[in-house]
Protein backbone atom coordinates (compact mmCIF):
# COMPACT_ATOMS: atom_id res chain seq x y z
CA UNK A 1 0.00 0.00 0.00
CA UNK A 2 1.59 3.37 -0.97
CA UNK A 3 0.30 4.81 2.12
CA UNK A 4 3.01 2.91 4.68
CA UNK A 5 5.95 5.36 2.65
CA UNK A 6 4.51 8.47 4.60
CA UNK A 7 4.80 8.74 8.06
CA UNK A 8 1.28 7.47 9.25
CA UNK A 9 -1.18 5.57 8.80
CA UNK A 10 -4.39 5.58 7.39
CA UNK A 11 -6.48 7.44 10.40
CA UNK A 12 -10.34 7.22 10.00
CA UNK A 13 -11.84 9.91 11.54
CA UNK A 14 -15.69 9.69 13.06
CA UNK A 15 -15.47 12.93 14.78
CA UNK A 16 -17.19 11.89 17.52
CA UNK A 17 -16.85 11.89 21.49
CA UNK A 18 -16.46 7.96 21.61
CA UNK A 19 -13.48 8.10 24.24
CA UNK A 20 -11.65 4.92 25.33
CA UNK A 21 -8.40 4.47 26.93
CA UNK A 22 -5.69 3.13 24.63
CA UNK A 23 -8.34 2.89 21.58
CA UNK A 24 -10.51 5.77 21.01
CA UNK A 25 -9.42 8.93 21.38
CA UNK A 26 -12.35 12.62 22.02
CA UNK A 27 -13.90 10.87 19.02
CA UNK A 28 -10.96 9.68 16.67
CA UNK A 29 -10.50 6.29 16.05
CA UNK A 30 -7.28 5.43 15.63
CA UNK A 31 -6.05 2.95 13.34
CA UNK A 32 -7.60 1.86 9.60
CA UNK A 33 -11.64 3.50 9.88
CA UNK A 34 -13.86 4.93 7.33
CA UNK A 35 -15.03 8.13 7.72
CA UNK A 36 -17.70 8.89 10.24
CA UNK A 37 -15.55 7.65 8.75
CA UNK A 38 -14.06 10.00 7.54
CA UNK A 39 -11.07 8.61 6.77
CA UNK A 40 -7.56 10.87 7.85
CA UNK A 41 -4.56 10.59 6.05
CA UNK A 42 -1.21 11.80 7.43
CA UNK A 43 1.64 12.94 5.47
CA UNK A 44 3.84 16.15 5.10
CA UNK A 45 3.88 18.82 2.77
CA UNK A 46 6.57 20.75 1.41
CA UNK A 47 6.48 24.09 2.40
CA UNK A 48 8.85 25.67 0.36
CA UNK A 49 6.68 24.43 -2.33
CA UNK A 50 4.51 27.41 -4.26
CA UNK A 51 1.52 27.63 -6.37
CA UNK A 52 0.39 29.79 -8.88
CA UNK A 53 -2.61 31.99 -7.63
CA UNK A 54 -4.50 33.37 -10.65
CA UNK A 55 -7.71 35.37 -10.61
CA UNK A 56 -7.08 36.69 -6.89
CA UNK A 57 -6.26 40.25 -5.79
CA UNK A 58 -4.69 40.55 -2.25
CA UNK A 59 -4.63 44.07 -2.23
CA UNK A 60 -8.00 44.49 -0.20
CA UNK A 61 -6.08 41.89 2.19
CA UNK A 62 -3.35 43.99 3.01
CA UNK A 63 -5.34 46.95 2.97
CA UNK A 64 -7.35 44.83 5.91
CA UNK A 65 -4.32 44.35 7.66
CA UNK A 66 -3.21 47.87 7.79
CA UNK A 67 -6.63 49.49 8.87
CA UNK A 68 -6.69 46.79 11.39
CA UNK A 69 -3.37 47.46 13.03
CA UNK A 70 -4.08 51.58 12.74
CA UNK A 71 -7.91 51.58 14.12
CA UNK A 72 -8.79 48.41 16.06
CA UNK A 73 -8.57 48.66 19.73
CA UNK A 74 -7.95 44.96 19.59
CA UNK A 75 -4.83 44.59 17.76
CA UNK A 76 -2.27 44.61 20.31
CA UNK A 77 -3.89 41.71 21.29
CA UNK A 78 -2.69 39.48 18.48
CA UNK A 79 0.71 39.25 17.27
CA UNK A 80 1.27 39.48 13.43
CA UNK A 81 1.83 35.48 13.10
CA UNK A 82 -1.57 35.03 14.97
CA UNK A 83 -3.52 37.06 12.42
CA UNK A 84 -1.74 34.87 9.74
CA UNK A 85 -2.77 31.87 11.13
CA UNK A 86 -6.66 33.36 11.84
CA UNK A 87 -6.13 34.64 7.75
CA UNK A 88 -5.45 31.10 6.86
CA UNK A 89 -8.38 29.28 9.24
CA UNK A 90 -10.84 32.41 7.03
CA UNK A 91 -9.34 30.76 4.15
CA UNK A 92 -9.86 27.03 4.89
CA UNK A 93 -13.17 27.80 5.98
CA UNK A 94 -14.41 29.65 2.91
CA UNK A 95 -14.96 26.46 1.19
CA UNK A 96 -17.56 25.70 3.27
CA UNK A 97 -17.10 22.42 4.55
CA UNK A 98 -17.22 22.05 7.50
CA UNK A 99 -14.26 18.93 7.99
CA UNK A 100 -11.69 20.94 6.09
CA UNK A 101 -10.08 22.97 9.40
CA UNK A 102 -6.44 24.64 9.74
CA UNK A 103 -4.96 24.43 13.40
CA UNK A 104 -3.03 26.87 14.71
CA UNK A 105 0.08 25.82 16.79
CA UNK A 106 -2.49 25.71 20.23
CA UNK A 107 -5.43 24.08 17.85
CA UNK A 108 -2.75 21.34 16.66
CA UNK A 109 -1.77 20.30 19.34
CA UNK A 110 -4.69 20.11 20.99
CA UNK A 111 -5.64 18.21 18.13
CA UNK A 112 -2.84 15.81 18.15
CA UNK A 113 -3.34 15.28 21.94
CA UNK A 114 -7.03 14.46 20.79
CA UNK A 115 -5.61 11.24 18.30
CA UNK A 116 -2.49 10.20 20.46
CA UNK A 117 -3.99 10.84 24.13
CA UNK A 118 -6.66 9.51 26.19
CA UNK A 119 -9.61 11.90 27.79
CA UNK A 120 -12.78 11.05 28.91
CA UNK A 121 -16.52 11.74 27.12
CA UNK A 122 -19.82 11.20 26.99
CA UNK A 123 -20.23 8.36 24.52
CA UNK A 124 -22.07 10.04 21.73
CA UNK A 125 -20.72 10.63 18.17
CA UNK A 126 -21.37 14.48 16.86
CA UNK A 127 -21.73 15.92 13.09
CA UNK A 128 -23.04 18.64 11.09
CA UNK A 129 -26.69 18.55 9.48
CA UNK A 130 -27.61 21.18 7.82
CA UNK A 131 -25.15 22.95 9.30
CA UNK A 132 -26.18 22.71 12.88
CA UNK A 133 -24.24 20.38 15.42
CA UNK A 134 -26.02 17.35 16.27
CA UNK A 135 -25.90 14.08 18.29
CA UNK A 136 -25.78 11.28 15.26
CA UNK A 137 -25.62 8.76 17.80
CA UNK A 138 -25.23 8.21 21.68
CA UNK A 139 -24.06 4.83 22.48
CA UNK A 140 -25.50 1.99 24.41
CA UNK A 141 -24.97 2.30 28.25
CA UNK A 142 -22.67 5.47 27.86
CA UNK A 143 -22.71 8.55 30.08
CA UNK A 144 -24.92 10.55 27.01
CA UNK A 145 -27.32 7.38 26.42
CA UNK A 146 -28.17 7.19 30.03
CA UNK A 147 -28.67 10.89 30.53
CA UNK A 148 -31.29 10.73 27.79
CA UNK A 149 -29.57 11.92 24.27
CA UNK A 150 -30.99 11.14 21.06
CA UNK A 151 -29.60 10.89 17.64
CA UNK A 152 -30.54 14.08 16.11
CA UNK A 153 -30.96 16.87 18.97
CA UNK A 154 -29.07 19.84 17.98
CA UNK A 155 -26.37 21.42 20.38
CA UNK A 156 -27.57 25.00 21.14
CA UNK A 157 -25.27 25.55 23.80
CA UNK A 158 -21.94 23.65 25.47
CA UNK A 159 -21.62 24.82 29.20
CA UNK A 160 -23.25 28.02 28.01
CA UNK A 161 -21.33 29.11 25.32
CA UNK A 162 -23.13 29.59 22.12
CA UNK A 163 -22.67 26.50 19.49
CA UNK A 164 -24.43 27.28 16.87
CA UNK A 165 -21.85 28.53 14.31
CA UNK A 166 -19.18 26.47 16.10
CA UNK A 167 -16.63 23.89 14.31
CA UNK A 168 -17.40 20.19 15.24
CA UNK A 169 -13.37 20.00 16.15
CA UNK A 170 -14.23 23.41 18.81
CA UNK A 171 -16.82 21.20 20.12
CA UNK A 172 -15.36 18.61 20.86
CA UNK A 173 -12.96 20.41 22.54
CA UNK A 174 -14.96 21.44 25.12
CA UNK A 175 -17.13 18.52 25.26
CA UNK A 176 -13.83 16.33 26.00
CA UNK A 177 -12.36 16.03 29.78
CA UNK A 178 -11.18 14.81 32.53
CA UNK A 179 -13.31 11.54 33.55
CA UNK A 180 -15.28 12.79 36.52
CA UNK A 181 -16.50 16.14 35.79
CA UNK A 182 -19.44 17.79 34.02
CA UNK A 183 -20.30 19.43 30.75
CA UNK A 184 -24.05 20.83 29.86
CA UNK A 185 -24.89 19.87 27.06
CA UNK A 186 -28.25 22.57 25.58
CA UNK A 187 -30.10 20.68 23.11
CA UNK A 188 -32.89 21.24 20.94
CA UNK A 189 -34.89 17.95 20.34
CA UNK A 190 -37.43 18.07 17.49
CA UNK A 191 -41.12 18.43 18.66
CA UNK A 192 -40.55 20.30 21.22
CA UNK A 193 -40.99 24.22 22.14
CA UNK A 194 -38.14 24.89 23.88
CA UNK A 195 -34.45 23.98 24.79
CA UNK A 196 -33.64 21.94 27.91
CA UNK A 197 -29.89 21.26 29.25
CA UNK A 198 -28.27 17.51 30.12
CA UNK A 199 -25.79 17.26 32.79
CA UNK A 200 -23.47 14.64 31.69
CA UNK A 201 -20.49 13.18 33.84
CA UNK A 202 -17.50 12.28 31.73
CA UNK A 203 -16.18 8.77 31.89
CA UNK A 204 -13.78 6.14 29.97
CA UNK A 205 -16.64 4.51 27.38
CA UNK A 206 -16.35 1.05 26.85
CA UNK A 207 -17.73 0.53 23.87
CA UNK A 208 -20.75 -1.77 22.92
CA UNK A 209 -20.10 -3.88 20.12
CA UNK A 210 -22.35 -6.49 19.87
CA UNK A 211 -25.70 -8.41 20.67
CA UNK A 212 -27.40 -11.69 19.02
CA UNK A 213 -30.09 -13.70 19.90
CA UNK A 214 -32.75 -16.49 18.54
CA UNK A 215 -36.53 -15.05 18.60
CA UNK A 216 -39.51 -17.58 18.70
CA UNK A 217 -40.82 -16.83 15.69
CA UNK A 218 -37.24 -18.32 14.03
CA UNK A 219 -35.50 -15.37 13.20
CA UNK A 220 -32.19 -14.21 14.22
CA UNK A 221 -30.81 -11.00 15.20
CA UNK A 222 -27.88 -9.34 15.44
CA UNK A 223 -27.54 -5.70 16.72
CA UNK A 224 -24.30 -4.20 15.83
CA UNK A 225 -23.69 -1.21 17.59
CA UNK A 226 -20.29 0.28 16.22
CA UNK A 227 -17.44 -0.91 13.45
CA UNK A 228 -14.47 -1.51 16.10
CA UNK A 229 -11.54 -3.58 15.18
CA UNK A 230 -12.85 -6.91 16.41
CA UNK A 231 -16.40 -6.22 15.31
CA UNK A 232 -15.76 -8.03 11.92
CA UNK A 233 -14.23 -11.57 14.10
CA UNK A 234 -17.49 -11.27 16.79
CA UNK A 235 -19.99 -10.31 13.24
CA UNK A 236 -18.54 -13.81 12.33
CA UNK A 237 -19.24 -15.90 15.57
CA UNK A 238 -22.58 -14.58 15.83
CA UNK A 239 -23.34 -15.82 11.88
CA UNK A 240 -21.84 -19.35 12.95
CA UNK A 241 -24.75 -18.73 15.47
CA UNK A 242 -27.37 -18.18 12.86
CA UNK A 243 -25.98 -21.14 10.90
CA UNK A 244 -26.71 -23.63 13.66
CA UNK A 245 -30.08 -22.54 13.93
CA UNK A 246 -31.12 -23.43 10.51
CA UNK A 247 -32.84 -20.30 10.08
CA UNK A 248 -33.24 -18.41 6.60
CA UNK A 249 -34.03 -15.61 8.53
CA UNK A 250 -31.98 -12.68 9.81
CA UNK A 251 -32.01 -9.30 10.66
CA UNK A 252 -29.01 -6.59 11.13
CA UNK A 253 -29.88 -3.84 13.67
CA UNK A 254 -27.31 -1.19 12.45
CA UNK A 255 -29.57 1.30 14.40
CA UNK A 256 -27.53 4.13 16.00
CA UNK A 257 -24.45 2.52 14.92
CA UNK A 258 -22.04 5.72 14.15
CA UNK A 259 -19.36 3.68 12.15
CA UNK A 260 -15.83 3.07 12.82
CA UNK A 261 -13.52 0.55 11.02
CA UNK A 262 -13.92 0.57 7.50
CA UNK A 263 -12.15 -2.63 6.68
CA UNK A 264 -14.62 -4.41 9.25
CA UNK A 265 -18.03 -3.17 7.32
CA UNK A 266 -15.84 -4.24 4.42
CA UNK A 267 -15.08 -7.79 5.78
CA UNK A 268 -18.65 -8.14 6.66
CA UNK A 269 -19.44 -7.15 3.23
CA UNK A 270 -17.74 -9.77 1.75
CA UNK A 271 -20.26 -13.30 3.70
CA UNK A 272 -22.89 -11.39 1.67
CA UNK A 273 -21.73 -10.58 -1.63
CA UNK A 274 -20.84 -12.26 -4.72
CA UNK A 275 -16.74 -11.60 -5.98
CA UNK A 276 -16.81 -8.73 -7.86
CA UNK A 277 -19.46 -6.38 -6.59
CA UNK A 278 -19.23 -3.59 -5.69
CA UNK A 279 -19.11 -2.61 -1.92
CA UNK A 280 -17.69 0.87 -1.92
CA UNK A 281 -16.23 4.10 -3.96
CA UNK A 282 -13.98 6.75 -2.60
CA UNK A 283 -14.48 9.25 -4.86
CA UNK A 284 -11.45 12.58 -5.88
CA UNK A 285 -13.40 14.15 -8.48
CA UNK A 286 -11.39 15.55 -11.31
CA UNK A 287 -8.19 15.52 -8.65
CA UNK A 288 -7.57 11.45 -9.58
CA UNK A 289 -9.27 8.13 -10.62
CA UNK A 290 -12.18 6.74 -8.27
CA UNK A 291 -10.80 4.16 -5.51
CA UNK A 292 -13.10 1.28 -6.55
CA UNK A 293 -13.91 -1.42 -3.20
CA UNK A 294 -15.10 -4.80 -3.99
CA UNK A 295 -16.09 -8.06 -2.80
CA UNK A 296 -13.56 -10.63 -2.70
CA UNK A 297 -16.51 -13.79 -1.31
CA UNK A 298 -16.77 -15.87 -1.21
CA UNK A 299 -20.23 -15.35 -0.66
CA UNK A 300 -21.52 -17.44 2.15
CA UNK A 301 -25.28 -16.50 2.25
CA UNK A 302 -26.95 -17.50 -1.09
CA UNK A 303 -30.64 -16.34 -2.19
CA UNK A 304 -32.70 -18.45 -0.26
CA UNK A 305 -31.52 -16.25 2.87
CA UNK A 306 -33.88 -13.96 3.62
CA UNK A 307 -32.37 -10.55 5.02
CA UNK A 308 -33.47 -7.01 6.43
CA UNK A 309 -31.26 -4.62 7.88
CA UNK A 310 -32.48 -1.54 10.38
CA UNK A 311 -31.12 1.88 10.21
CA UNK A 312 -32.62 5.14 11.27
CA UNK A 313 -30.62 8.43 11.63
CA UNK A 314 -27.78 7.08 13.86
CA UNK A 315 -26.70 4.92 11.11
CA UNK A 316 -23.59 6.51 10.02
CA UNK A 317 -20.50 6.17 8.11
CA UNK A 318 -19.69 2.48 7.88
CA UNK A 319 -23.04 1.96 8.80
CA UNK A 320 -24.12 3.33 5.35
CA UNK A 321 -21.81 1.57 3.68
CA UNK A 322 -22.77 -1.89 4.24
CA UNK A 323 -26.01 -1.09 4.16
CA UNK A 324 -26.12 0.60 0.95
CA UNK A 325 -23.65 -2.37 -0.29
CA UNK A 326 -26.28 -5.25 0.65
CA UNK A 327 -28.98 -3.21 -0.38
CA UNK A 328 -27.63 -2.01 -3.55
CA UNK A 329 -26.47 -5.64 -4.39
CA UNK A 330 -30.27 -6.99 -4.36
CA UNK A 331 -28.90 -8.70 -0.73
CA UNK A 332 -31.37 -7.02 1.83
CA UNK A 333 -34.11 -4.95 2.72
CA UNK A 334 -34.10 -1.42 4.58
CA UNK A 335 -35.98 -0.88 7.00
CA UNK A 336 -36.44 2.64 9.04
CA UNK A 337 -35.46 6.08 8.79
CA UNK A 338 -32.99 7.93 6.57
CA UNK A 339 -30.09 7.29 7.56
CA UNK A 340 -27.68 10.26 8.92
CA UNK A 341 -25.69 10.78 5.83
CA UNK A 342 -22.03 10.77 6.49
CA UNK A 343 -19.21 9.81 4.27
CA UNK A 344 -16.20 11.95 3.75
CA UNK A 345 -12.54 11.56 3.75
CA UNK A 346 -9.72 14.10 4.70
CA UNK A 347 -6.27 14.31 4.92
CA UNK A 348 -4.42 16.15 7.33
CA UNK A 349 -1.08 18.24 6.17
CA UNK A 350 1.63 19.44 7.90
CA UNK A 351 1.49 23.15 6.91
CA UNK A 352 4.54 23.99 9.61
CA UNK A 353 6.17 22.12 12.51
CA UNK A 354 3.24 23.32 14.69
CA UNK A 355 0.61 23.91 12.78
CA UNK A 356 -1.51 21.44 10.34
CA UNK A 357 -4.28 21.37 7.28
CA UNK A 358 -7.27 18.34 7.87
CA UNK A 359 -8.64 18.78 3.87
CA UNK A 360 -11.25 16.55 2.46
CA UNK A 361 -10.14 15.27 -0.55
CA UNK A 362 -13.06 12.82 -1.67
CA UNK A 363 -16.09 10.85 -0.78
CA UNK A 364 -17.66 7.66 -0.13
CA UNK A 365 -20.27 6.29 -2.65
CA UNK A 366 -22.55 3.54 -1.97
CA UNK A 367 -22.61 0.95 -5.72
CA UNK A 368 -25.25 3.01 -7.41
CA UNK A 369 -23.06 5.85 -6.98
CA UNK A 370 -25.34 7.70 -4.15
CA UNK A 371 -23.07 10.27 -2.08
CA UNK A 372 -23.33 9.20 1.48
CA UNK A 373 -22.43 12.60 2.94
CA UNK A 374 -24.73 14.39 0.64
CA UNK A 375 -28.01 12.61 0.95
CA UNK A 376 -27.87 9.43 3.37
CA UNK A 377 -29.58 6.04 2.43
CA UNK A 378 -33.33 5.86 2.08
CA UNK A 379 -35.20 2.59 3.50
CA UNK A 380 -36.87 0.49 1.33
CA UNK A 381 -39.63 0.62 3.95
CA UNK A 382 -39.60 4.40 5.63
CA UNK A 383 -40.75 3.59 9.17
CA UNK A 384 -40.80 5.97 11.88
CA UNK A 385 -39.82 5.24 15.22
CA UNK A 386 -41.49 7.80 17.80
CA UNK A 387 -40.89 8.90 21.56
CA UNK A 388 -44.58 7.58 22.08
CA UNK A 389 -43.37 4.60 20.63
CA UNK A 390 -40.70 4.33 23.26
CA UNK A 391 -42.70 5.02 25.94
CA UNK A 392 -44.72 2.34 25.01
CA UNK A 393 -42.28 0.06 24.66
CA UNK A 394 -42.99 -0.59 21.22
CA UNK A 395 -40.73 -0.72 18.28
CA UNK A 396 -42.65 -0.48 14.70
CA UNK A 397 -39.13 -0.50 13.02
CA UNK A 398 -38.41 -4.14 14.28
CA UNK A 399 -42.19 -5.73 14.02
CA UNK A 400 -42.03 -4.30 10.19
CA UNK A 401 -38.82 -6.37 9.83
CA UNK A 402 -40.68 -9.32 11.30
CA UNK A 403 -43.41 -9.00 9.32
CA UNK A 404 -41.47 -8.90 5.97
CA UNK A 405 -39.46 -11.98 6.83
CA UNK A 406 -42.41 -14.10 7.67
CA UNK A 407 -44.45 -12.73 4.81
CA UNK A 408 -44.30 -16.37 2.35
Amino acid sequence: MENKKINYKYIYVLVSLVLTLGVFYCGFYFGKMHPNEDKLVLNVANTTDTENIKNADFAPFWKVWKKINEKSIYANKKTDQEKVWGAVQGLASSLGDPYTVFFPPAENKMFNDTIHGSFGGIGAEIGLKDKILTIVSPLKDTPSFKAGLKSGDKIVKIDKKDATEMTIDKAISLIRGEKGTTVTLTIFREGEKSTRDFSIVRDTIDIPTIDSKMRDDGIFVVSLYSFSENSAELFRKALLDFSKTNSTKLIIDLRGNPGGYLDSAVSIANWFLDEGKVIVTEDYGTKKKPDITKSHGPRVFDDKFKIVILVDGGSASASEILSGALQQNGVATLVGTQTFGKGSVQELVDITPETSLKVTIAKWLTPDGTSISEKGLTPDFVVPFTQKDAGAKIDPQMDKAVELLLAK
